[in-house]
């Protein structure tokens, strides 16, 4: 039922500056430059948290300070820039599958027009499925569906207008990254990943590896999501690193291990140096068992535990999919009976017409249908696709509304969601005989907008929310939302191809064709995904490994564990998940010391609390950061200046590796401090 008590902050019929031209060019920055920490960040790590409310904080300053924009110009600055990192979050976590592909098949789609052109498609199908569902899943449900981030986000709008200070937080957070990457990347005064590694002889724990990549980013991620979540992935990286690893280590001799390797192509053969874990034919041993094991089995384990975690996640909401999907029918039965926005319809009430969503489809359809760019031998295939990612979009941008509307968009199970949609095309494939590597990549491209459709639903549902809390105009959300797809996904196709191109450090590594899918950008839910095509349209899948990890992730429901997190802990390696495990220890510790000192928070109040604030920055800045200096990097010039100003060579040898190591960690330690510091303060 909708709220007919509810007021917005701004009533329907006050006159205000809206969608000016300021709004929409300061919200596509905000849209780029968050759109490029996002790809940088889940290409490392596989995970994302939410941009709306730091491109709100930074709107509100920035825009109260020097630009004299109105709380709708605000709303429509984050609205506009959120766009970016849901579509980046999708487009990460599928297209670079196209890389890992039967006999590198997919990598000649793994282009830039190809990725352009689906995050432009799959963002605007996300929007444009949530505009007939506005009315039933914000307005009518406005009590019963809280939307965490959205509700956070008006509130965060409306201090603003009321003259909140908290933006200074986020401000030192993002400075305090900057200054932690100089030392770290450019200057190499902190280590990048301090590890330890026991021998490979050793009679009672061989090749067992810890390390961690101590980042402002990761450290900041740990924070937001809090300690039962950080504390369930790092115990998926224990696992792997800590006891697969070893076990298999000690089981399996290295002519094994790296005749898997060739198996799936991480070595080129057995009579061949380095591949991973740098193989030596001549005295058939690894220099890096860890590594050799990891890439050869628990990665394969792994992925079939993210997949295993997705799907009970999926099928743990089937009851809210089949009321939003009945909802979402009778929403549209609902604006087809009362004509859609009537002529007398008030200002907060304005949507874009049905007949957008109508004729939108079809020119996504017809535009995928005749595309060179996307795969596909034909215009009746290529259509099939296209009526494919329409149907499953449709179905899944209800259920991304819906779920997000109760548990937020850090929680919905896109990976799920995503894994579905491609298992039942290569079914729907296999039903009509489409068998074998050549339709890996048309089927990729489905789960690939599907999920950044389902990524961009949540990221737009949660902008509804808010402008509905502060009296925004649905339409020009709508509209923003659109412009901010565009422009944003012209810049993550060039980050993300950028990123993929290795340095001159990585080459010296033996990383020639592409950084990702290497140990500097792992693309853990990409890979997972080709693996899923190959296996299914091809057969050629070691089923072997995959089912252990599915039974893995069934043991972890069954003892009441989240086994999705659980699975991508124990897929990514645990230089990832352990710092990120120390930010959410650090989160446990203030929430702790709060309790103690009988101080309670609302989830509202919590979301604009320093700690929270000032995590949002670390990861914003080192994400931004990150992205900058790979960039810098990937250019002759400006590398040779890294190179010089590069400390790391020095100090080792002054303090040794073991000495080098202890200082990164006694920085990463300083940084842990003064997170706990600001967030215990009022």
């Amino acid at each position: 039922m909708a709220d007919n008590n509810f007021k917005p902050f701004v009533p329907p019929g006050a006159q205000m500056k809206e969608f000016t031209l300021k709004s929409i060019l300061l919200g596509c920055i905000f849209g780029i430059i968050f759109g490029a920490a996002t790809v940088y960040l889940a290409l490392k790590a596989g995970l994302t948290v939410s941009a709306s409310i730091p491109i709100a904080v930074i709107a509100i300053t920035l825009g109260r300070k020097f630009f004299n924009t109105t709380i709708l110009e605000n709303n429509i600055i984050q609205t506009t820039g959120s766009a970016g990192e849901s579509i980046a979050a999708g487009v990460v976590f599928t297209l670079p599958g196209f890389l890992f592909l039967s006999d590198g098949g997919g990598a000649q789609f793994f282009n830039y027009f190809t990725i352009l052109i689906l995050a432009i498609f799959g963002g605007i199908l996300g929007t444009l499925m949530m505009i007939p569902l506005r009315r039933s899943l914000i307005v009518k449900e406005h009590k019963t569906l809280p939307y965490p981030e959205g509700t956070a986000c008006g509130d965060v709008l409306i201090a603003g207008e009321k003259g909140g200070d908290f933006a200074r937080t986020a401000f030192y957070g993002l400075g305090f990254a900057f200054a932690y990457a100089i030392f770290q990347k450019i200057l190499h005064v902190i280590a990048e990943t301090p590890a330890y590694m026991t021998k490979q002889t050793s009679k009672f724990f061989p090749s067992a590896k810890i390390s961690a990549d101590i980042t402002p980013e990761y450290m900041g991620v740990g924070y937001i999501i809090g300690p039962r979540i950080a504390g369930v992935l790092v115990a998926g990286g224990v696992l792997s690193w800590l006891a697969l690893i070893p076990l298999l280590a000690s089981l399996l001799p290295g002519e094994v291990i790296a005749a898997q390797l060739v198996k799936i192509g991480y070595l080129a053969s057995l009579q061949t140096p380095g591949g991973q874990g740098n193989w030596d034919p001549v005295t058939h041993t690894f220099s890096d068992y860890s590594a050799a094991v990891y890439y050869a089995y628990v990665r394969q384990i792994g992925a079939g535990a993210v997949a295993a975690g997705g799907f009970i996640t999926l099928l743990k909401t089937i009851p809210t999919i089949i009321s939003s999907f009945k909802g979402s029918i009778g929403a549209i039965k609902d604006r087809k009976s009362d004509g859609g926005a009537p002529a007398g319809v008030v200002r907060t009430e304005k949507d874009l017409s049905l007949k957008v969503v109508l004729f939108g489809s079809i020119a996504l359809v017809l535009l995928m249908a005749f595309l060179p760019q996307l795969p596909g031998d034909s215009i009746g295939k290529k259509m099939l696709v296209g009526l494919l990612v329409v149907v499953f979009g449709a179905f899944f941008v209800t259920v991304s509304s819906r779920i997000v509307g109760l548990i937020g968009s850090s929680n919905n199970p896109i990976s799920g969601m995503t894994i579905a949609t491609l298992m039942g095309t290569c079914l729907v494939f296999i039903a009509v005989g489409w068998t074998g590597k050549v339709y890996e990549p048309m089927a990729l491209v489905v789960g690939g907008m599907i999920c950044i459709a389902a990524a961009n639903a949540g990221g737009t549902s949660q902008d509804l929310k808010s402008g509905y809390i502060v009296g925004a105009t649905p339409m020009y959300q709508q509209l923003a939302l659109f412009i901010g797809a565009i422009v944003s996904s012209v810049v993550i196709g060039l980050t993300v191809k950028f990123l993929d191109k290795p340095t001159a450090e990585m080459i010296s590594k033996g990383i020639t064709e592409h950084a990702i899918g290497s140990a500097y950008y792992p693309a853990p839910q990409g890979t997972l995904m080709a693996t899923l095509a190959k296996g299914i349209l091809s057969f050629n899948l070691d089923w072997q490994f995959v089912l252990v990890g599915v039974f893995l992730a069934i043991v972890m429901e069954l003892c009441n564990i989240n086994s999705l997190s659980f699975a991508v802990g124990a897929y990514l390696p645990l230089s990832t998940t352990l710092p990120i495990f120390i930010g959410g220890a650090i989160r446990g510790v203030v929430d702790h010391k709060n309790k103690k000192a009988n101080k309670h928070t609302s989830a509202a109040e919590e979301e604009l609390g320093k700690g929270n604030l000032f995590a949002t920055g670390l990861v914003a800045g080192g994400a931004v950061a990150g992205v900058i200096i790979a960039v810098l990097a990937g250019f002759d010039s400006s590398a040779a200046v890294l190179a010089k100003l590069n400390m790391e060579g020095g100090l080792a040898g002054a303090l040794g590796h073991g000495g080098y190591y202890v200082l990164g960690c006694a920085f990463f330690a300083f940084m842990g401090w003064y997170l706990y510091r600001t967030a215990r303060k009022a």
